[in-house]
């Protein structure tokens, strides 16, 4: 009589998923699948130095502006360099790593951040600056995808909970970028951009000592003879569907975030005539609230289900939204708060959902989705722009609320957790 093996017993045997497991990938885990507590908190704490020294360049654009006697036209094409090699580049690295693992990627990275600062510190011509814009997009181009996927090896199986605290590290660098333009740079002059690349250096040391646990990591793996089999796969129908929803809520979160990093200091100012000073603390208040919300989401959908975060935070933000526009200073301070919170923590849940649609292929997926709402961000943050120069900055505000509206398309997420 002819026994019966499950797939996973029959891929433990053979190294090969089972037939019929299309895309899927047998993957090895730890044994004790314990969280890399250190290792997430060096990969959070290079996020920060990363994102902070990446906003330098926008922060910088008044001082480059009249520097270099730069027009409007100039600036943008600026931005378009860093956004091709910051946006465009990730999902092609994440592919190039899913296929030949570097364990040290992260540093040469980290290292071309370093080369893309010293060259706008010393910038001073037009095309030395969109050198400097690109070698320094290629640099969040390799971070990005690869920190995200040791994020996840390193989580211990707490998926969102590792995406959370890697992205809120990125979030922090962000706000705190534009102060260190304004303290530092603003009145020593573009020469003093140089300075950070000592930070450059410090994360190019931890990231060589991460890269060393990737490489070790690895290797156990490869010795580990036991092994499990991904998530059951869906249709390849019904994964680009999927994607393509996702892809329809990253437009929804980040077009809607833009209007606020862009132009909440403009409403403020505009509507409720504050000076710029109160602008700004109401813009912390919002940003301290995405990376609160940035925290919680990713641990909230490891336990109760990520399908149940992605449409709480796109479709729950609504009601807030719809609220904002007709609202006074006071109400206006209350309600960014609840925004920034619900908002933000969708991020985490669509990568790790969408990575866990198609099994293998993290860095791929990693990538495409952080390029993805980088390329977002700019394009609202210029549409959004133009939208307000031909209406009202007060018009814009109230035709993003309803942005949320397409969290509608959660609904047809499948529940991954199930299968």
């Amino acid at each position: 009589m002819q026994r019966f093996h499950p797939p996973a017993y029959r891929a433990a045997v053979t190294g090969r998923a089972p037939i019929g497991l299309m895309n899927a990938r047998v993957e090895t885990h730890p044994e004790a699948a314990s969280t890399a507590v250190a290792v997430l908190g060096a990969l959070s704490f290079c996020h920060f130095l990363n994102d902070m020294m990446q906003s330098l360049l926008p922060a910088m654009y008044p001082i480059l502006k009249t520097g270099l006697q730069l027009d409007f036209g100039q600036i943008g094409l600026v931005t378009l360099t860093y956004q091709i090699t910051a946006s465009l580049l990730q999902p092609l690295v994440g592919w190039f790593t899913d296929r030949r693992p570097l364990p040290y990627a992260l540093s040469c990275g980290m290292g071309f951040t370093l080369i893309g600062l010293l060259l706008l510190s010393h910038a001073w011509s037009f095309p030395m600056l969109l050198l400097a814009a690109a070698v320094t997009g290629i640099g969040s181009s390799i971070f990005h995808p690869e920190s995200s996927r040791l994020a996840r090896l390193a989580s211990g199986g707490r998926h969102g909970f590792a995406q959370s605290v890697f992205q809120v590290g990125g979030n922090a660098g962000s706000a705190i970028g534009p102060l260190a333009a304004a303290f530092i740079v603003l009145p020593n002059g573009q020469a003093s951009v140089a300075w950070f690349a000592l930070a450059a250096m410090l994360g190019m040391i931890l990231l060589a000592k991460v890269g060393g646990w990737y490489a070790r990591h690895n290797l156990r793996q490869a010795n580990r003879k036991k092994v499990v089999a991904a998530h059951a796969p869906l249709s390849r129908g019904k994964v680009a569907s999927a994607l393509a929803i996702l892809v329809a809520l990253i437009f929804s979160k980040y077009f809607y975030l833009a209007s606020f990093t862009s132009y909440f200091t403009f409403y403020l100012i505009h509507k409720f005539n504050v000076s710029i000073g109160s602008a700004q603390v109401y813009l912390f208040v919002f940003l301290a609230a995405v990376a609160i919300g940035t925290i919680v989401g990713g641990p909230v959908g490891d336990r109760i289900g990520r399908k149940y975060v992605i449409w709480i935070s796109i479709l729950g933000v609504l009601p807030f939204t719809l609220i904002l526009p007709h609202a006074n200073l006071f109400w206006t301070g209350v309600l960014c708060v609840p925004i920034g919170l619900i908002l933000a923590s969708a991020f985490s849940a669509i990568l790790v959902y969408a990575q866990d649609l198609v099994p293998g292929k993290v860095g791929m997926i990693s990538g495409l989705f952080f390029g993805i709402a980088f390329g977002m961000g700019g394009l609202g943050a210029a549409v959004l722009g133009h939208l307000a120069d031909v209406t009202s900055i007060e018009y814009v505000y109230g035709l993003c609320a309803y942005l949320p509206l397409i969290g509608v398309l959660a609904a047809f997420l499948p529940a991954m957790e199930k299968r």
